[in-house]
């Protein structure tokens, strides 16, 4: 191989590699969210807040490439869905399950998480932009079963009373139905 073709290969694999960033990170917003990964800590308090199990059905609603969804099923023991609109991600999400040995606790779902029945799901969780949280609140109040529980990292539920708000990691922990109840204050 000579200098020439060795330069060129470098810049190719270079190019390649920016392009593919850049459609990891920027093209997402073509699908309706972008990608921030949710931290480590914020997804420890989500999980524990919601009290997640092993009786458990989680929801993660747009699962970027897994942290939630490997580690309900991993440490807690919980049947998972996983649902991601962008498609790459969703491929990161499929050969993550298939080299994991908790697989058979794990389903994942490429599409519309708008298009989800949400009856299943005992826990739901989401680290979404606040427009997202507006759109999924009526989905929520007509299918969720009482008592599933709704975490969000950042981003309240628009009109929902959280039960808890970890000011450190900005997650949100609802109940169904109780979230809608008006808040009460002791005025005696």
């Amino acid at each position: 191989m000579t200098v020439g073709s060795l330069e060129f290969v470098v810049a190719l694999g270079l190019i390649v590699f920016a392009l593919a960033a850049a459609y990891f990170v920027f093209a997402s917003f073509a699908f309706g969210a972008g990608y921030e990964p949710t931290p480590r800590r914020a997804v420890e308090m989500m999980l524990r807040l919601a009290e997640v199990g092993p009786r458990d059905t989680v929801y993660d609603l747009g699962a970027g490439t897994g942290a939630i969804v490997f580690r309900a099923a991993r440490i807690y023991r919980a049947r998972v869905l996983g649902v991601e609109v962008e498609p790459f991600r969703y491929l990161i999400l499929r050969l993550r399950r298939s080299l994991t040995p908790f697989s058979d606790r794990i389903t994942l779902r490429w599409g519309n998480m708008f298009d989800l029945n949400f009856r299943e799901a005992t826990v739901v969780t989401a680290f979404l932009w606040p427009r997202a949280m507006t759109r999924l609140r009526p989905k929520f109040e007509a299918e969720l079963p009482a008592g599933a529980r709704v975490v969000s990292h950042c981003h309240a539920v628009p009109g929902w009373t959280a039960e808890k708000h970890d000011q450190a990691t900005d997650v949100y922990l609802y109940r169904w139905p109780a979230a809608t109840a008006p808040v009460t204050t002791d005025e005696t």
